[in-house]
């Protein structure tokens, strides 16, 4: 009997705990498509057109999810990213439906350039290499062209130099001040990215991006790119990816005591996916499992494709 009350009282002790309000749910909107399409790296989720983007909002919010990160698959790509920065451009057009729908979502996009450009790579190429400098006006304008459909926080991904202090001011300029930056800060060249690409149509057809994103051998460059982030206004820093990465969250959370994101990334949830359809794990106690792990080494919000399932479980 001793040992059955133990049990009952241990949820009473517990120092860690995920809520619904933590959790951020990514959405693909592809202007390609007419229905919702698999990922065929990520099963059981889905490319989304832009005509049913609240109906997958609404779905989610009766689950108690709030906030929302969208990624836009475009008809037109080219070498400048130009369907980036379109006012009637697919995420600019699922803002727009998703504000007039709930008004009361958080609404977050990506502001990067590889879904959008021939290359797929997160700058503007010249010769092969990506320039740095002459990728930060193109952020300014997608960051502003998403504050004009509606956006709550603007997102930027690509790792570029400058890129929180140019869309902050770009931002200001514009009249949109209350608009928060949640930068990218940490987003290390990982091998966990691989899904993604499949699912928003982002590969790169040359080199890798290992000259702009973090060398994942190192942890105390976190902290410097960080520390650069939050001098330049961000509001919301990130580390990305999640799981192999819970020591870098752990050591940014004790150094800096701001709001803090964790990305649990594609290859993260492919693996689970794989590993509980072979009969190999149990998947929404692996699910809660990781969930946990990312919020005591000190995230505050999670960014994860279990958005869904795992607000079903908690």
């Amino acid at each position: 009997m001793r040992r059955l009350r133990k049990d009952k009282m241990r949820p009473l002790f517990r120092q860690t705990r995920v809520k619904v309000e933590d959790l951020i749910m990514p959405i693909f909107v592809d202007e390609n498509i007419s229905s919702k399409k698999e990922i065929p790296s990520m099963p059981e989720y889905y490319r989304i057109p832009v005509k049913d983007v609240s109906d997958e909002v609404g779905k989610a919010m009766e689950l108690g999810i709030k906030a929302f990160i969208f990624f836009g698959i475009p008809k037109h790509k080219d070498e400048l990213a130009t369907s980036a920065y379109d006012d009637d451009g697919v995420v600019q057009r699922a803002l727009k439906n998703v504000n007039k729908d709930f008004s009361d979502a958080i609404l977050i996009t990506d502001v990067c350039l590889c879904e959008y450009t021939t290359h797929g790579h997160c700058g503007i190429v010249k010769d092969g290499v990506i320039l740095n400098d002459a990728t930060l006006p193109i952020l300014e304008k997608i960051a502003i062209s998403h504050a004009k459909a509606g956006v709550d926080i603007v997102a930027p991904s690509g790792m570029m130099d400058g890129m929180v202090g140019a869309i902050r001011n770009a931002l200001d300029r514009s009249g949109f001040e209350d608009v928060a930056i949640m930068s990218y800060s940490a987003k290390y060249a990982s091998n966990f990215y691989s899904p993604f690409r499949d699912a928003a149509d982002s590969k790169f057809t040359f080199g890798n991006r290992k000259s702009y994103q973090m060398d994942f051998h190192n942890s105390d460059e976190a902290l410097r790119e960080v520390e650069l982030d939050l001098k330049e206004g961000a509001d919301i820093i990130m580390v990305k990816p999640a799981l192999a990465y819970l020591d870098v969250i752990k050591k940014v959370k004790e150094t800096f005591t701001v709001p803090l994101a964790a990305y649990n990334v594609s290859g993260e949830y492919a693996m689970v996916k794989a590993a509980s359809k072979l009969g190999f794990l149990d998947e929404k106690e692996i699910i809660y499992e990781i969930l946990i792990s990312i919020k005591r080494a000190g995230a505050d919000l999670i960014i994860t494709y279990h958005a869904k399932d795992a607000a079903e479980i908690l």
